[in-house]
């Protein structure tokens, strides 16, 4: 039985700026973190999940509300880089999407910390405002606000 999505994990070539957005920027919360070398039991078991041979890396899990999510950083493995302009509508994972209240007030903290984003927020339809911006490696972060959406889990628009 499925019971709903426990995290998305977003593989990074910098911790410490991964860190310095999720965490201090975004502000979710360390819930765990580990790391393994090249031939430890560890890397032996990451690279049967992963089928990649030859990793290394570190793992953060941070925490909010509803969802974890999990940055890696490979230090082996040959981790290629994204195109940090990767269109939207390429096929794979798109976004990730966070809920929020007062969706200007968002904008405006993240966009005068610099990030970037695709527009100013555009309203939708009534009652669901959005707008879609990058982390500093190019990911889809949606900030979405829903006209009485009171736990971020629900949908934007009944129906």
């Amino acid at each position: 039985m499925i019971l709903g999505v426990n995290h998305v994990a977003i593989s990074v070539p910098d911790m410490g700026k991964a860190l310095a957005f999720y965490r201090d920027l975004l502000g979710f919360e360390k819930a765990f973190e580990i790391s393994w070398e090249e031939k430890s039991d560890l890397a032996e078991a990451a690279d049967k999940i992963l089928a990649v041979k030859g990793t290394a890396g570190d793992i953060v899990t941070l925490r909010a509300d509803n969802v974890l999510i999990e940055l890696f950083q490979f230090k082996a493995g040959g981790p290629k880089a994204q195109d940090p302009d990767r269109p939207v509508i390429d096929h794979g994972f798109t976004h990730l999407c966070l809920a929020v209240k007062d969706l200007d007030k968002e904008y405006d903290r993240l966009k005068a910390a610099g990030m970037k984003f695709h527009s100013p927020p555009v309203q939708v339809v009534p009652g669901l405002r959005t707008v879609y911006g990058r982390d500093p490696f190019g990911n889809v972060i949606e900030l979405e606000e829903a006209a009485g959406r009171e736990r971020p889990m629900e949908p934007a628009l009944p129906g």
